[in-house]
C-alpha cells in the first residue's frame, strides 16, 4: 500500500485545512487508516483514526470537536477536516495504514511521507 499525504500549509489560528491521504494498492481500501503528528522535538502522536468501512472512528482527547477524520466513497481517500486550528497543532502529520483501528503507531505497517502544518499567530 502506498500513501500520499497532501494539504498541509501555513494557516493563521482559528483558520481550517483539510488534509487528504490517497491510498493506492489492490487491496487500499480494506485497511483502517491513522492520522498521526509530530511536532519537533516530540514523539510521534496519534490524531484520528477510521476503520476499513468508515462506520467507527477514533481521535485523541486534545482535538476532539476541532478534527474529524472521514473516508471518500470509494474508501482509499482519507480526509482529516482540521478547524479552529491552534498553535500547537504545528506539527508534521502523516497519515498511515493498518489492518485495525488503533492509536498506537505500531499497528500501522504502512506510512505516508507527511505533510507540513504550520499555524501562525
Amino acid at each position: 500500500v502506498q500513501l500520499q499525504a497532501s494539504g498541509g500549509g501555513l494557516v493563521q489560528a482559528g483558520g481550517s485545512l483539510r488534509l487528504s491521504c490517497a491510498a493506492s494498492g489492490r487491496t487500499a481500501n480494506n485497511y483502517a487508516m491513522g492520522w498521526f503528528r509530530q511536532a519537533p522535538g516530540k514523539e510521534r502522536e496519534f490524531v484520528a483514526g477510521i476503520n476499513w468501512s468508515g462506520r467507527s472512528t477514533a481521535s485523541a482527547d486534545s482535538v476532539k470537536g476541532r478534527f474529524a477524520i472521514s473516508r471518500g466513497n470509494a474508501k482509499n481517500t482519507v480526509y482529516l477536516q482540521i478547524n479552529s486550528l491552534k498553535l500547537e497543532d504545528t506539527a508534521v502529520y502523516y497519515c498511515a495504514a493498518g489492518l485495525s483501528l488503533s492509536k498506537s503507531p505500531a499497528t500501522y505497517g504502512y506510512w505516508g511521507q507527511g505533510t507540513q502544518v504550520t499555524v501562525s499567530s
